[in-house]
């Protein structure tokens, strides 16, 4: 029998998608999440805090596999620990598998520093892990446009994303839980680099909308550092689904490139 996957995160955008591929696959999948929910067949809902670690040890007892989705904009350093202690001590967890960030070595801010030490935390738990790097979403993306576009002006960072199809960064992780631990992986992108410009205008015209843009420079380091692409990945694995598609898809509407 195929050893069950605990999933954190499961109920997320990305936990949404990846559960059916690994149920797919045959495997029991248990899902942690904070209140719980409904199962179904194949896939069970199990109650487990990770910030405070209320119930962490019973949801990871007996998984083969854990796949650590959950993650917020602060505190994913201590959720990685809580949940790599409670898998040391369970004993059975053969394969340790986590998303993280595209830049989160090379970005110096505060979250993306959590997300590097939640790796370490991981890479250095003795248990066998892989890593996978992920540019932004094209949700994060579209949520990004549409609270900027409620503006009269749109303020435009300097910066460009190289935004990636959530459901292809299922379809490799998912294989990638499956397989053997492979450590740090190449990282997983969008086909294309965008201007932060050239998305909003994207979004403004799949909506029919007309916005002011002001261009805005980032300030520090982290400016310096999205400036110089260091979010951006020239070397790793890329998917084929192109912000255009993906607005044409969710909106009704076509977003032509510029």
């Amino acid at each position: 029998m195929n050893p069950p996957i605990l999933v954190t995160g499961g109920t997320g955008t990305l936990g949404r998608l990846i559960t059916p591929l690994l149920r797919e696959a045959g495997h029991p999948v248990w899902v942690l999440s904070r209140r719980g929910g409904q199962s179904a067949p194949g896939i069970e809902q199990v109650t487990a805090d990770l910030a405070t670690g209320d119930g962490v040890d019973a949801a990871v007892r007996g998984a083969g596999i854990v796949l650590h989705l959950a993650g917020g904009q602060k505190g994913d350093n201590q959720i990685a620990r809580t949940l790599t202690r409670a898998v040391q001590r369970a004993g059975d967890v053969r394969h340790l598998v986590f998303i993280s960030v595209i830049g989160a070595d090379r970005v110096p801010l505060a979250w993306l520093r959590t997300k590097l030490t939640a790796e370490e935390t991981i890479s250095g738990s003795g248990v066998p892990w892989t890593i996978l790097r992920a540019a932004q979403f094209h949700e994060l993306v579209l949520t990004m446009a549409q609270k900027m576009a409620a503006l009269p002006v749109v303020p435009v960072p300097g910066m460009r994303l190289q935004p990636v199809d959530g459901r292809e960064v299922a379809a490799r992780l998912a294989a990638l839980t499956l397989g053997a631990p492979a450590g740090l992986v190449p990282d997983l992108a969008g086909p294309k680099v965008y201007p932060m410009g050239d998305l909003i205008h994207g979004y403004l015209r799949a909506t029919g909308k007309r916005r002011l843009m002001l261009p805005v420079r980032l300030p520090g380091r982290a400016g310096r550092a999205y400036r110089d692409g260091a979010n951006l990945t020239l070397d790793g694995a890329t998917g084929t689904r192109t912000w255009e598609a993906f607005l044409a898809e969710r909106l009704g509407h076509p977003a032509r490139p510029r």
